[in-house]
């Protein structure tokens, strides 16, 4: 019996990590797909001598994902975090358009 309590397990677990590794090739590509549009963003700023970072859009970003965060189930604290790192990124290759 333990054998097939075991086998089971194995089989659940792999499943799950077939979902995890979908899962985490959608985020690589959505992740890849969003920096094409802020890297646009970016180009558009520097051509017309905008600031490279929008403090008050950011704001508002970080409040909707906290948001977003709470309805998936997720801690809101992690999105936050996770939402500061890629502003920090797109600022800083804003940054070398404005070079």
């Amino acid at each position: 019996m333990t054998d097939d309590v075991t086998a089971r397990a194995a089989e659940v677990l792999k499943g799950h990590r077939a979902s995890i590794d979908r899962l985490d090739a959608i985020l690589v590509y959505t992740l890849g797909e969003r920096f094409k549009h802020t890297q646009a963003v970016g180009k558009l700023k520097a051509e017309h001598d905008l600031p490279p970072s929008d403090p008050s859009r950011e704001a508002v970003q970080i409040a909707r994902l906290e948001e977003l965060a709470k309805e998936a189930d997720l801690d809101p604290e992690f999105a936050k975090k996770f939402l500061n790192f890629i502003i920090q990124e797109v600022i800083r290759h804003h940054r070398q358009h404005q070079g």
